[in-house]
């Protein structure tokens, strides 16, 4: 069985004068304003980037929870950034790093279980493994 869940983004206009609105299916995002400005200036909004760093420190932060409970640990806390790097390549844009940047305190966990654990964590949240995902796409023209 799959779970799906749902973001929707509505653009108009051209890409450095158009505006775009970004919402997700729990409404926790309602219509959150993107643009060229939010993006590669410093405008108010959100961009891709952000909402990524933000789906991967989400991410990162659960599984490592998960895989720590195998173990027997419980965290304390888990305080997950993670930067994304969006770079000119090849004539066009591609994010090309994700830095993950993890402070934790988990009682009674050894320095070498730490790293196993956020290791693989690392490797194996879903949202690491997104670039290696099937891209489907309903496009329609109206």
């Amino acid at each position: 069985m799959a779970i799906k869940k749902s973001g929707s983004a509505k653009w108009t206009g051209d890409l450095k004068t158009g505006k775009g609105h970004v919402s997700t299916e729990t409404g926790v995002l309602s219509d959150q304003p993107y643009g060229f400005n939010t993006r590669f200036e410093d405008g108010n909004g959100t961009n891709p980037e952000e909402l990524i760093g933000a789906a991967h420190a989400s991410c990162y932060s659960m599984a490592l929870s998960m895989i720590l409970g195998q173990s027997d640990l419980t965290p304390d806390s888990i305080q997950t950034t993670a930067t994304v790097s969006l770079e000119e390549k090849d004539g066009g844009f591609a994010v090309t790093k994700v830095h993950l940047d993890v402070q934790a305190t988990i009682p009674g966990a050894s320095q070498e279980q730490f790293a196993d654990a956020a290791n693989a964590a690392k490797e194996n949240c879903p949202i690491s493994k997104l670039l290696n995902a099937e891209i489907t796409m309903d496009a329609n023209l109206s």
